[in-house]
């Protein structure tokens, strides 16, 4: 295999040619760190959480794979990943994750002391949860925690300490993780059952686009009520709105459980977070303009 070749496997099995993941992550940590500072964050802090985003996104699918390999070339949507084709070793992809993991330890270093321990629990957060759908039903919602946990992170470093409304934002983030990652998990149903392997999509059975909208519309009311509690202003809401009405396109997606539409409203959810960041981030810079 040609450096090119192999260079190119590593890529894909950080996922770094399907950036989906990582823009999923990446939303939450921008509402943590406009909410938690009212303003644009510090350039320097912003950019070790940008970084710290694709690092911890990337070592996570690698960790993801190595413990899926033996069930990943059963699995239609998966066969061709890299450990699946054998085109890399799991030790190669275990010295990769510990590689990326290093650097985005690095890097919490510069923050303070206590965002310093909360990466130790996202750490333990991010191993555990590629191991869990062996054995736990329920392992969305371990998900829902792991990228959630950029939010207490977020405050934390701006503000020493972390605030309610920072737990209350988790709280409403791990909701719309478990609600699309249900959705995920309704693409592999099939597949899943056949190998033993435990999904909320498995778990809800007939209930599941029922699940789906109800997570979705807690998540969406919790931001509501976060809304108002700080005095967030119109063009907030105007990106809930939104939000919600990609919501509602997403039920029209799933209501067939068709595959490639399941498929399409997880994707869908980028556009849910872009909306709600666009709002927060606009709704922030206008407030802080009129106090000017």
């Amino acid at each position: 295999m040609t450096l090119k070749q192999r260079l190119d496997a590593y890529e894909r099995l950080m996922r770094l040619d399907k950036p989906i993941g990582a823009l999923l992550l990446l939303w939450p940590t921008l509402w943590g760190l406009w909410l938690a500072r009212r303003a644009v964050p510090e350039l320097e802090i912003l950019a070790i959480f940008l970084l710290g985003v694709v690092l911890t996104r990337s070592a996570g699918c690698v960790i993801n794979d190595y413990a899926d390999r033996k069930f990943d070339p059963h699995v239609q949507r998966t066969r061709d990943r890299p450990l699946a084709a054998g085109i890399v070793s799991p030790h190669e992809a275990l010295a990769l994750a510990a590689a990326l993991l290093l650097i985005a330890f690095v890097l919490v270093l510069q923050l303070n002391w206590l965002t310093v321990k909360l990466s130790f629990a996202a750490l333990a957060i991010t191993v555990i949860y590629p191991f869990l759908k062996r054995f736990f039903v329920f392992p969305q919602a371990w998900l829902g925690v792991a990228f959630s946990f950029s939010i207490p992170m977020a405050f934390a470093a701006q503000l020493g300490y972390i605030t309610a409304a920072g737990w209350a934002l988790m709280g409403a983030t791990f909701f719309w993780i478990v609600a699309y990652d249900t959705e995920y998990a309704m693409v592999d149903r099939d597949d899943d059952l056949k190998l033993g392997l435990r999904s909320s999509a498995i778990l809800l059975g007939r209930f599941d686009v029922a699940g789906v909208m109800v997570a979705q519309a807690v998540f969406l009311a919790i931001m509501t009520v976060i809304g108002r509690w700080q005095r967030l202003g119109p063009v907030f809401f105007a990106g809930l709105a939104v939000a919600a009405g990609l919501v509602l396109h997403q039920y029209w997606l799933i209501r067939g459980r068709d595959r490639d539409r399941c498929f399409r409203a997880f994707r869908n959810n980028n556009r849910v977070g872009l909306a709600v960041f666009g709002g927060l981030a606009l709704d922030l810079h206008f407030m802080s303009g009129m106090l000017r």
